[in-house]
């Protein structure tokens, strides 16, 4: 069994510096709807078997583009959905992004794992959330040569793979960051699921040491 994390590609969002994780506003951009369309042509060799999606607009654009060249339907969930900024939604000034950022830096670097902006969620809310997705999916699937995409967030997947994926941590996410695109793929073993590629850095299962290719 074989999990393909993928951020989404770029959207109006990133163009305009807004943050929006919410409802369905901001979709792909020309430049984010090509890096789709690059990534199906990646995947299409690997026999995928299914396709899960964020509900926001540009993860579902990036979704519709891989389903269409790839012949598969894709579904929505929620556990994929980036995490609520709450009152600093649509918003898009230098305070507002200070304040984003800070709380990010809490939770990763000070374990401040309950600090929200007001109205959004903590680290402990994307984390009861997104956990039990992926446990319940590793179980359902880990006897099966299933190869399934899951279309998510740079924020989300930041947070949450060190969590799931045993031979990384934060370090190597800060490291290696997420791009639009990025295909992240994690591998079932015995220990549990570990990461073999991060884009271009391919890892040695057992030893999850990084290798340039």
């Amino acid at each position: 069994m074989r999990l393909y994390f993928v951020r989404h590609g770029e959207s109006e969002a990133n163009i305009l510096r807004v943050i929006s994780n919410r409802g369905y506003r901001y979709g792909l951009t020309a430049r984010g709807q090509q890096q789709a369309v690059t990534l199906a042509q990646y995947l299409k060799h690997i026999p995928i078997s299914g396709i899960l999606s964020s509900p926001l607009r540009r993860a579902v654009e990036t979704a519709d583009i891989l389903s269409r060249a790839l012949g598969r339907s894709y579904h929505i969930t929620e556990a994929l959905c980036e995490y609520d900024c709450g009152i600093l939604e649509n918003k898009s000034d230098d305070e507002s992004w200070r304040l984003h950022n800070d709380i990010a830096e809490d939770w990763i670097r000070h374990k401040h794992w309950h600090r929200k902006p007001d109205q959004g969620e903590s680290f402990m809310d994307i984390s009861n959330r997104f956990l039990p997705f992926i446990t319940h999916l590793a179980q359902d699937e880990i006897r099966t040569d299933s190869h399934t995409v899951l279309i998510g967030h740079g924020g989300l997947f930041r947070l949450m793979l060190p969590l799931v994926l045993t031979n990384i941590d934060q370090q190597f996410v800060h490291e290696h960051g997420i791009g639009h695109t990025t295909c992240i793929i994690a591998a079932s073993h015995p220990g549990g699921l570990k990461c073999v590629h991060w884009g271009e850095v391919r890892l040695q299962p057992r030893e999850g040491q990084p290798i340039l290719e």
